[in-house]
This record gives structure tokens, C-alpha cells and sequence, in this order.
């Protein structure tokens, strides 16, 4: 029993020693780490009901703008390329350029604007709820 316990921590020490050797190779940036939207909202606290979590890769062309539209989720994203503005309904404003992060307002009526040349690219990852909406559009009565 004494080996094998000897075994066990000796296993340890060395995985650790791997691990320490590891932390010198690996960099992580934290790109986000908030309790507020973009506009300085306080995120909601999340729903009740089975988790579901949304990735989506979006592709914006040059001098498109977004229908106006609500996410009732917590979401949040990074832009890979090109440029993008976020304006709320109330005219708060978010210029993003490739490598920035941001936090989305969720509850609240916004859009996105390429008022670039080239497409903007961003990865939007979303933390819903299993059968309910991520996003909904603004819809026009007639």
C-alpha cells in the first residue's frame, strides 16, 4: 500500500512539473470578463431551463446594416474581421474593429452596421435556453 501511494504522488509531482512547463508555452488573453453589456447595463441573470449554448460564425458585407433586432439572452462575441457598429435604439453607439470584443445588450432594440469596404466577420457565442429564441427581428406592420 506504501508503493502504491509513493506511485500515486510521484505520479503528481511529475504531471504538475509537466503542467508548470506547460504554462510558459500557453498564453491566454482574456478578451472579456464583465457583469455588463457593452452599454453599461447589468446583464440579466439567466433564465431557468435547460441550458443550450449557440456558436454562430456571422458574415457581414461591405455597407450592410442589420434589421433591428433584440437578443433575450446573454451573448457575447469577437470580430474577426473588418469593422462593425452597434447602435441601440436610444443612439448608444460601439465602434469594433477586427480583435475587439463585446459584450451584447440583451433586452434591447439594436442593429449592426458594416460601413466598411471589405465583410465583417464575428463569432457571437450565446448562452440560451433549449426552445427559446437567441435573437428576434423587429417585425413591419402594414
Amino acid at each position: 500500500m506504501k508503493t502504491f501511494l509513493c506511485g500515486i504522488c510521484l505520479t503528481l509531482l511529475l504531471t504538475s512539473t509537466i503542467w508548470a512547463q506547460d504554462a510558459d508555452v500557453v498564453k491566454v488573453d482574456v478578451l472579456a470578463k464583465t457583469s455588463s453589456s457593452w452599454d453599461g447595463a447589468t446583464l440579466p441573470d439567466y433564465p431557468k431551463g435547460r441550458p443550450e449554448i449557440t456558436i454562430l460564425r456571422i458574415k457581414i458585407p461591405p455597407k450592410f446594416t442589420l434589421p433591428l433586432h433584440i437578443h433575450p439572452v446573454i451573448n457575447a462575441g469577437v470580430l474577426l474581421k473588418g469593422e462593425l457598429t452597434v447602435v441601440t435604439e436610444d443612439k448608444k453607439t460601439l465602434h469594433l474593429k477586427a480583435g475587439d470584443s463585446i459584450v451584447e445588450v440583451v433586452n434591447t432594440w439594436h442593429y449592426g452596421k458594416n460601413e466598411g469596404n471589405e465583410p465583417a466577420e464575428i463569432i457571437v457565442f450565446y448562452a440560451g435556453i433549449k426552445e427559446k429564441p437567441i435573437t428576434i427581428k423587429e417585425t413591419i406592420k402594414k
